[in-house]
């Protein structure tokens, strides 16, 4: 009777598990038709995962709340992410709940220097280094460096488009020959320019070449970089240059300044260079700018950005 019963449970867990599992799919699918962000639908799945895994019942909102309520390891800032994500799921299942209230915490957020970035870099693998190099010179999004396919990169002229997710703006950068070169390494295998299957498998792959490199280096400040701190240094680092939130707005793809102070951190790096910001809405205009020493940066809506070294403007 005892072994029969023992066959019962594990089968009534396996139904479970099996529901609980189509939820979750059902769940991804309806973000998928809703038109959010691949990066976006991958987080909530896992944040489904993680709350079915802590013995949460995905039905039943008390169950979640409790569970939530439990993680003392867990930030406001993280929970109140958790609680939007479960709202949501609630939705595709026809329930309501009465939200807790997690406010999440304002920090201001780690800017690594430069020499740390590059270590971590050269110490990562030729897809995953190349990867966190585009990041760099163009601080974009991980969801939006991930989506980059070799149609996005023109060899000819040295330039890479970013395709916009939320909202944001598209843009073009001008890469350096380092960047360049590394692109050339990498195989072209498909239409994709990565490996990764996802960008949650990306995310493990970085963070297992980061405990690395850190460990390598003795130096734990670099367990601290995130993809998207790459983001909030380019701000920081442009905005030390060129003192312009316009300018650093258009280069996030930022559609709101106020989205944009809140990238940007008053660092002060040891010699700085000041730069000159000018904007090109036409051939002549651009070709002035570049007579007067002015060096392309970007395309931002439909006008060509330029920038200058003040000293050199002031000298001119």
């Amino acid at each position: 009777m005892a072994e029969v019963e023992t066959r019962i449970e594990k089968a009534a867990g396996a139904a479970t598990k099996a529901e609980v599992k189509g939820k979750i799919v059902e769940f991804l699918w309806y973000m998928k038709k809703q038109g959010y962000a691949e990066v976006t639908g991958e987080n909530y799945v896992r944040i489904m995962d993680i709350l079915a895994r802590k013995g949460a019942d995905l039905s039943d909102p008390e169950s979640v709340k409790k569970v939530v309520a439990m993680q003392d390891s867990w930030s406001k800032g993280r929970k109140w992410n958790i609680v939007k994500a479960y709202t949501l799921f609630l939705k595709t299942q026809g329930l309501k709940w009465e939200k807790p209230k997690y406010t999440p915490v304002e920090r201001i957020p780690f800017i690594p220097t430069e020499v740390e970035i590059d270590e971590l870099i050269a110490g990562c693998s030729k897809q995953m280094a190349t990867f966190l190099q585009v990041l760099k010179e163009t601080g974009a999004r991980r969801g939006e460096a991930f989506n980059l396919k070799w149609t996005d990169i023109d060899f000819a002229t040295g330039t890479l488009r970013i395709t916009p997710e939320k909202g944001s703006n598209p843009r073009i950068f001008k890469m350096t020959p380092r960047l360049i070169a590394m692109l050339n390494s990498l195989p072209r295998t498909s239409d994709k320019i990565w490996v990764y299957k996802s960008t949650l498998n990306l995310e493990k792959g970085f963070r297992r070449q980061r405990a690395r490199v850190a460990h390598k280096l003795g130096n734990p400040r670099i367990l601290q970089i995130h993809c998207h701190t790459l983001r909030h240094w380019k701000a920081t680092v442009e905005y030390a240059k060129t003192k312009s939130i316009l300018y650093v707005q258009h280069l996030l793809g930022h559609r709101n300044p106020k989205t944009t102070w809140r990238y940007t951190q008053l660092v002060e790096f040891p010699h700085e260079e000041e730069y000159i910001c000018e904007a090109a809405g036409n051939t002549e205009e651009a070709k002035k700018l570049i007579e007067s020493g002015f060096e392309y940066v970007t395309d931002m809506d439909s006008v060509k950005l330029f920038k200058k070294r003040k000293t050199s403007f002031l000298g001119s």
